[in-house]
């Protein structure tokens, strides 16, 4: 029980020719085709770079600096406007 025979698979195969037509089924396998191959490639390139990644030496990120001709600015208080009551 539980693994399917090849009547069943037959049956299956004709359901789905019934289902979506003989014109569409070549349409929609070169479809899924297409899709499996760019899920495979993005997969590999994932991959790749996880694997570049952890073979790279993880430094400390650099701070960063301002060049020399950036000004430096100080913070300075603001002097609060004196009112007149009448």
């Amino acid at each position: 029980m539980g693994t399917f025979s090849w009547s069943h698979l037959l049956i299956i195969a004709l359901l789905f020719v019934l289902l979506f037509g003989a014109k569409r089924l070549p349409d929609a396998a070169r479809g899924l085709g297409r899709s499996l191959r760019i899920f495979k490639s993005e997969v590999g390139q994932m991959q790749a770079e996880s694997s570049a990644t952890t073979t790279a030496p993880t430094d400390a990120a650099p701070q960063q600096q301002l060049p020399a001709s950036a000004p430096q600015v100080q913070a300075t208080p603001v002097a609060q406007p004196q009112h007149k009551t009448l």
